[in-house]
């Protein structure tokens, strides 16, 4: 079964550090870009983060220099790890596989991230 599976989510206090992984299994995503993105409850899903097929990385503003996007094709996963954590940053975290030109697109199931004192 294709699949993208987030871990690593969890509770922190402001100013931690958590660090998620995305584990592909039934795909590769070698030759595509992948990201993550994350839903407060009542917003709507937003981008957070992506790297290209070629290691490119791109962020939103809101986590430019706290959060870092990389992955291991040899082990089918991307990591997110997330610095200087803020409340705000409270959401479910969710993988993506974009789609390319010979693949489709792929979301995770979430993993929650909660932040408070």
């Amino acid at each position: 079964q294709a699949q993208l599976v987030e871990s690593g989510g969890g509770s922190v206090h402001p100013g931690g550090s958590l660090s998620l992984s995305c584990a592909a299994s039934g795909i590769t995503f070698s030759i595509n870009d992948m990201g993550w993105f994350r839903q407060a409850p009542g917003k709507e899903r937003e981008w957070v983060a992506t790297i290209s097929r070629l290691g490119i990385t791109n962020y939103a503003d809101s986590v430019k220099g706290r959060f870092t996007i990389s992955r291991d094709n040899a082990k089918n996963t991307i990591y997110l790890q997330m610095h200087s954590l803020k409340p705000e940053d409270t959401a479910d975290y969710y993988c993506r596989r974009f789609p390319s030109r010979a693949t489709q697109g792929y979301w995770g199931q979430g993993t929650q991230v909660t932040v408070s004192s």
